[in-house]
């Protein structure tokens, strides 16, 4: 019934200026302010078409025929951001399923996964790392309107060396199996930057280091010379993308930094020098700190190989020390979940672990609008409940800044100004 409902909307959404003409005032309870962590009470918000028109006060005059949806027994804030996520993926949660189903079959995935996501209360994520350009496809059939699904920023496939993580290593050598963004060199770094920008990616992703999910890479062990990685860098800068660096390692961590990339994923043996040199440069932090629960506890049963079980053993700890201390030292780090690793739709549940590990709930939420925002270079648009940006608004009945994990369930989700979910 759900899925007919958002259909139903979607298509309303595309027939016609209509809507967009009406203005429709929210009375929100409480609201959230993600540039400076305060709530106000009773406030009114006004939505114009995609955008919101202004916010004010109990005072504001609200017209007796006006549309109205009623909020004011809950908390109210912008729609909320992913940085780290894999949304196209076959539905299958058995580890080697995308050997033995199409990758259209993927993409059907990514379709699904975007919708769970959007009523999760994400309505903007950062997808990077997609075979066959079919996250660009799938961002395009959102913004049309086709399907529900959160605003995408998308890398395309990510780059990488020979037999590194972002590589395709699981089969024998009669296969030549081979990772889409593969590329060695500076040059051919380059040229795959250039092809990734042709077909629509949004930004830049590489891999610094190895990792968690992929066959015999050293989870820490750098991958890429500095001279690629400023290629990389470079070459994306010219096209006026932004350059995403997977990175474990701490070596590979400083390396990626050095070179320019604007944020740091996974950044799991982080150390005080690579911390202070992303400080000064204004890198940005995504740490996943909730999948590897996922993973050590349904890994053997997903049918996920000993080796990254034991891989994921070396990281999890240590990744979220490494988060309390980017936290302490005043880094930028922004909410990133690797969704994809563990079920869609479940994002909402790092929230409780980034307070736990040193946030409080108010840096929680606003890593997840207002500092992802910026990351993305979407701070005019997105992030904000503030005159001129999308209306993209989500709350819950509960206080978050009471208790973080009322996130996990999000109770409304409006994204440019359309209603995807209400209780």
């Amino acid at each position: 019934m759900r899925r007919l409902l958002v259909a139903a909307l979607v298509a309303v959404f595309a027939a016609g200026p209509a809507l967009a003409d009406s203005v429709t005032y929210i009375k929100a309870g409480a609201l959230f302010d993600s540039k400076t962590g305060k709530v106000s009470r009773d406030a009114v918000i006004a939505v114009e078409g995609e955008r919101i028109k202004a916010v004010g006060g109990s005072e504001t005059a609200v017209p007796a025929d006006a549309n109205v949806i009623d909020l004011s027994d809950s908390f109210v804030m912008p729609g909320l951001m992913d940085m780290h996520t894999h949304v196209v993926g076959n539905l299958d949660k058995y580890f080697y399923a995308g050997y033995f189903q199409s990758p259209h079959r993927a993409t059907i995935g990514g379709v699904v996964n975007a919708e769970k996501t959007l009523m999760a209360g994400f309505t903007t994520i950062r997808n990077v790392g997609a075979n066959d350009y079919a996250d660009v496809a799938l961002r395009n059939a959102i913004d049309a309107g086709e399907i529900p699904g959160p605003r995408m920023a998308v890398s395309g496939p990510g780059l990488g060396i020979t037999g590194g993580h972002c590589d395709r290593n699981s089969l024998n050598t009669s296969f030549a199996e081979r990772g889409d963004g593969v590329a060695d060199g500076p040059w051919a770094a380059r040229e795959q930057v250039r092809k990734n920008v042709k077909y629509g990616a949004d930004l830049t992703k590489f891999c610094a280091t190895g990792g968690v999910f992929s066959k015999g890479t050293k989870v820490g062990m750098t991958q890429y010379t500095l001279e690629e990685m400023q290629a990389i860098v470079d070459e994306s800068r010219t096209h006026e993308r932004r350059v995403a660096a997977h990175a474990h390692g701490n070596e590979g961590i400083k390396r990626a930094i050095l070179a320019g990339v604007d944020s740091i994923e996974h950044a799991s043996f982080l150390d005080e020098e690579a911390i202070r040199m992303g400080i000064e440069r204004g890198t940005y932090f995504a740490l996943d700190i909730y999948n590897t629960e996922y993973t050590l506890e349904k890994g053997v049963q997903n049918g996920v190989p000993e080796e990254n079980i034991n891989k994921e053993r070396e990281v999890g700890e240590r990744q979220r020390q490494s988060f309390t201390l980017a936290v302490k030292m005043g880094a930028k780090v922004v909410f990133a979940t690797d969704a994809g690793v563990y079920p869609h739709g479940d994002n909402g549940k790092q929230f409780a672990r980034a307070v736990r590990f040193g946030m409080t709930p108010a840096q929680a939420i606003q890593s997840a609008t207002s500092v992802s925002a910026e990351l993305l270079g979407w701070e005019d648009r997105v992030g904000r409940i503030a005159p001129g940006m999308y209306a993209d608004i989500v709350a819950v009945r509960g206080d978050p800044l009471e208790n973080i994990a009322e996130l996990e369930d999000v109770d409304f989700v409006m994204k440019g100004g359309m209603v995807y979910k209400s209780r």
